[in-house]
């Protein structure tokens, strides 16, 4: 390692928790709608629906990322990353915070409804700015050997405030009963997410632009159609991205989103033994984070990904007949699929960012990443509770297998990207 680097390695470590904390806060936001859904879905939709609407409502909001991603991606390309990050973790907060305090169906009749759908689609746009720009500013900041470790700190981000989630689901789920977290105590998450959006703001305002967008921003301005000119001159970039986001989302949206209300709905566990497994393996989600991502540095990026796409080709089905009653088996599926998914999110934002030139670089993956995870993520708390209302659950898990045998014959097309400079 040269000297540069060394001491590149030593200046950022308050900037890269500056840029992650403020990640966890725009996650946390985003993660409690989904795991307390079951509790406040009838305080918004009337009838034996609500929650099947409730859950369109999170899918809907996902369709918002791609122009969020499109918009947000664009604007820090041309105004700069840590002004993008604190445009989006201010919509997500409000957005949060909107939530927390707003009315019922009962109170004010479709208008909740419609200001609920309002609420979660200012935070669609947010979420599709905030991964874009925040995977840039890491990757940007990191020296090529590094970029690994760096990337890590996105999901360690991520991790935490899912953990905290977890935590808090866990919390309440024991201390309340089920009506008082029906009237009111799926408020509470709601309200602590606005709150700590505030210390967010606070926190990114020491954030400082990355040399790599101050050097482009004049040949970023000079673009026209930039979002055509994603597909026309990097066409493989668009579609390798699409592949193996494809399965990121999938696996991210079922086991820290669309497992909680299905296995307590559909499978009767208990909400305390899922939340307490989700939060265990939350921790070792956290905690395999930097390791993977040194180990990419070392290895290289495209064999962990091979590995993660295979193990979840062959592992998924047969975990999901253990979603059950019972706090170990409820374990076993979540570890285990967590666990294999680090592989991935240790170096996301590197395999991102390392797909497109610097002025391209916040719109490529706005756009792109996003249309996926509004096509395949915020869809699959949706699916996976159709699947089960007809009786076929076990249906969803095999649409994962084919998502993860898609996406590692995309992954063998990937360049390997470790100790290379970005564009």
């Amino acid at each position: 390692m040269s000297q540069d680097e060394a001491v590149a390695h030593k200046l950022p470590v308050r900037t890269l928790v500056a840029a992650s904390i403020g990640n966890a806060i725009e996650w946390y936001d985003w993660t409690i709608y989904a795991a307390f859904s079951v509790y406040f879905a009838s305080a918004f939709f009337p009838g034996e629906w609500a929650l099947i609407n409730t859950l369109a409502t999170f899918a809907l909001a996902f369709f918002f990322r791609p122009l969020g991603g499109w918009l947000l991606g664009r604007f820090a390309d041309l105004r700069g990353r840590k002004t993008a990050m604190l445009v989006t973790i201010g919509l997500m907060a409000g957005g949060s915070l909107i939530i927390g305090i707003l009315p019922t169906f009962d109170s004010i009749g479709w208008l909740a409804s419609i200001l609920l759908i309002l609420a979660r689609i200012g935070q669609g746009l947010s979420l599709g700015g905030e991964v874009s720009n925040a995977s840039a500013y890491l990757a940007e900041i990191a020296p090529p050997s590094r970029r690994g470790r760096y990337s890590s700190f996105f999901y360690i981000s991520t991790g935490a405030a899912l953990l905290i989630a977890s935590l808090l689901g866990f919390g309440l789920t024991s201390a309340l009963s089920e009506q008082q977290l029906s009237d009111y105590g799926w408020r509470i998450p709601f309200i602590i997410g606005g709150v700590l959006g505030l210390l967010g703001m606070w926190l990114r305002r020491t954030l400082t632009e990355t040399e790599q967008y101050e050097e482009n921003k004049t040949k970023a301005e000079a673009l026209k159609n930039p979002l055509m000119l994603t597909l026309r001159e990097h066409p493989k970039a668009v579609g390798q991205l699409i592949g193996f986001s494809m399965l990121s989302t999938l696996c991210y949206y079922t086991f820290f989103s669309a497992l909680t209300p299905f296995a307590v709905k559909n499978r009767d566990a208990d909400a305390t033994d899922v939340f307490l497994a989700l939060s265990i393996a939350t921790a070792l989600f956290i905690a395999l984070q930097y390791p993977m991502g040194a180990l990419s540095d070392r290895y290289g990026r495209k064999p962990q990904l091979l590995v993660w796409s295979a193990a979840i080709a062959v592992l998924i089905v047969p975990l999901s007949s253990l979603v059950r009653p019972g706090l170990g088996s409820l374990l076993v599926v979540f570890c285990i699929g967590v666990g294999l998914y680090t592989a991935m999110t240790s170096i996301a934002p590197a395999i991102m960012s390392e797909l497109f030139p610097t002025e391209l670089r916040g719109l490529g993956i706005g756009a792109w990443y996003n249309l996926t995870v509004a096509v395949f993520g915020g869809t699959a708390p949706l699916v996976i509770q159709a699947f089960a209302e007809f009786g076929a659950s076990t249906g969803f898990f095999y649409y994962i297998a084919i998502g993860a045998a898609i996406a590692f014959f995309v992954i063998r097309t990937l360049p390997e990207t470790r100790n290379t400079e970005l564009r």
